[in-house]
């Protein structure tokens, strides 16, 4: 595979390896990729999940230690390649944001650094809190980038917000839990505040893009009644939640976005 080199007795690294697997090194993937080797324990229990229509082992949510580690560094990775793109597409936020389930924090980040003048509070389960806040001391944002401990499916979210993003997190509820969550993070907004709502987004039939159509095995796997979503269950959910103006935003790569503004 070309990864080491033998020298005498001993195996070293080659110049791919350095970059991508040193901890000394800022491109370090190291720690992403454990999470593709969990990824491979929920998978090998396929058959069973599809018997029981629901994961057949620990769910998201229920893990704590390395594997949360692994699973924030994975999405950190993604987020950050990702989070320019989602920044220009939305516009530089103004005032207060709400991050719900923000992980890392790299679209917090990401939009605080595009604007100087937005705040930004990230809620997420205790485990995640010290590695969002290491994320944020890095970019010199601890004044302007909170995080805080709360379960998104029942912590209270607050008021006043102009902006709510919620990132990678529908795909791992059922369809009434993201009908809930979607209503508190109304009740957060200011009036005339606006969602932002980035996940695989499938074709009203379901069969496209094929990347989240497989993904919805992921969350099978995974969760115990998470799915991907198409774009008609997303508006049917946001107008049922009192949003307005919704759109379907859509981005290069397999995710893309619900926009839409507090009624």
């Amino acid at each position: 595979m070309g990864l080491l080199f033998k020298q005498g007795r001993a195996f070293r690294d080659t110049p791919v390896t350095a970059r991508y697997f040193s901890a000394a090194s800022p491109d370090c993937a190291r720690p992403a990729l454990l999470h593709t080797a969990n990824l491979w324990k929920t998978w090998s229990t396929l058959t069973e999940c599809v018997r029981r229509g629901t994961a057949a082992g620990e769910a998201v949510g229920g893990h704590s230690g390395a594997w949360v580690e692994s699973f924030i560094a994975a999405m950190h990775r993604n987020a950050s390649e990702r989070a320019g793109a989602v920044v220009r597409a939305v516009g530089a936020a103004t005032g207060r944001m709400l991050d719900v389930g923000g992980g890392s924090g790299a679209y917090s980040i990401a939009f605080a650094q595009a604007n100087p003048q937005l705040e930004a509070d990230i809620v997420d389960l205790e485990a995640v809190v010290p590695l969002a806040q290491a994320h944020i001391r890095e970019a010199g944002l601890e004044a302007r980038v909170r995080v805080r401990c709360g379960d998104l499916r029942s912590s209270p979210f607050g008021e006043g917000y102009n902006l709510a993003f919620v990132s990678a997190i529908c795909h791992m509820l059922s369809p009434d839990e993201n009908q809930d969550l979607l209503r508190r993070c109304c009740a957060a907004l200011a009036p005339g505040g606006r969602i932002v709502v980035q996940d695989f987004i499938l074709e009203p039939d379901k069969t496209a893009p094929k990347s989240a159509a497989l993904f919805a095995l992921n969350m099978l796997t995974g969760t115990r009644a998470g799915s991907t979503y198409s774009e008609p269950e997303y508006a049917a959910w946001l107008d049922a939640a009192g949003f307005r103006n919704i759109r379907h935003v859509r981005l290069p790569g397999p995710a893309s976005l619900m926009v839409a503004a507090r009624g």
